[in-house]
């Protein structure tokens, strides 16, 4: 191809006006780029969980208080992995926003066990109080100091009950009982000063395990027990409430280092909004679901908190110092 030689002055004579108006375009152009930006929310659950309504419910706030110029890809379901693999990926910063156990991070950060600590609240007033203080803030920072994935919010809900083969009228009938528990240590320590031997399973096999003797119970919410449906071989249903379930609704501090002080409100307040809601989803969602479980033929059995509470107390303060978890423990326990 011949190349055509141009004057110099030729382009000088160009129209300032299209070169200002060139400008403009390009500036315009890249300042939209800059704001427009898509947050990749990974998460576990199914459409009808308050896991997936409170991703819901923060991608609208979000797109409301932005005019559009964020906006949320929810991706549920586990579709990017499961949770600890989706953190990774937020540590790494390969993914933005998360719902996260915190019994599933431990490895990350000590201070996440913390909420591995049954009994810990006294009413669902005090743990909204924990999560919604100073407390539940020092807790956040520690975590994020940890890992380096920053904690918007507190999703969670549900009440945990002890789900069992056998009848439960009294706490002798923990005496021996084969209970699946998670591989933490306040659990674990908790559960054995309680009379119960405490075996860990693999979420895919309870159902099974209840069948066969393997295990003969679990301690879960009321809506993963109807979800699963493990009241089929395990009618009863110890209400031992001791454990209201905290999420993390996490986001890569490598994503916080890219937004504007203005983007950082808005996530902010979008995080906290949507938590608020998806706590009352899944506080309303475990009370149906724990009318369903009667409904469908399981028994419900009052428990004495009180003196469960009695019982474990000495082995898990030894446990929590072990931890160096007394300091935020005493903070929950005295929280207002």
């Amino acid at each position: 191809m011949t190349q055509q030689w141009i004057d110099p002055t030729t382009i000088r004579r160009l129209s300032r006006g299209v070169i200002a108006s060139a400008v403009l375009v390009g500036t315009l152009g890249a300042t939209v780029n800059a704001q427009a930006l898509e947050l990749r929310f990974g998460h576990g659950g199914t459409e009808d969980t308050a896991y997936h309504l409170g991703a819901q419910k923060f991608q609208e706030l979000l797109d409301e208080k932005s005019d559009g110029e964020i906006s949320v890809e929810i991706l549920g379901n586990s579709v990017l992995g499961h949770e600890t693999e989706m953190f990774e990926q937020q540590m790494a910063g390969a993914l933005d926003v998360s719902i996260i156990n915190p019994g599933l991070i431990t490895d990350f950060s000590p201070t996440a066990n913390v909420f591995s600590i049954p009994f810990l609240y006294r009413d669902e007033d005090h743990w909204q109080t924990v999560l919604d203080g100073e407390v539940g803030r020092e807790i956040a920072d520690r975590i994020s100091d940890e890992t380096d994935v920053r904690i918007l919010a507190f999703y969670g809900g549900g009440k945990r009950q002890i789900v069992s083969t056998e009848p439960l009228e009294s706490l002798d009938d923990l005496e021996g009982m084969k209970l699946r528990t998670n591989p933490t240590k306040p659990l674990i320590t908790a559960w054995e000063a309680l009379g119960a031997d405490p075996t860990v399973m693999e979420w895919e096999e309870i159902y099974t395990g209840l069948q066969v003797g393997a295990i003969d119970g679990l301690l879960n919410e009321a809506e993963w027990i109807h979800r699963m449906r493990f009241h089929e071989v395990a009618p009863h249903i110890g209400l031992s409430e001791h454990d209201i379930t905290v999420r993390l609704l996490t986001l890569s501090e490598a994503t916080w280092e890219r937004l504007t002080d203005e983007q950082r409100e808005m996530v902010t307040d979008a995080a906290q909004e949507s938590a608020s809601y998806a706590r009352d989803v899944q506080l309303e969602q475990d009370a149906e679901a724990l009318d369903l479980l009667v409904e469908e033929g399981a028994t419900l059995h009052e428990l004495d908190r009180e003196r469960m509470q009695e019982l474990v107390e000495e082995p898990l303060q030894e446990v929590i110092e072990e931890m160096d978890l007394t300091e935020l423990h005493e903070m929950i326990i005295n929280a207002e």
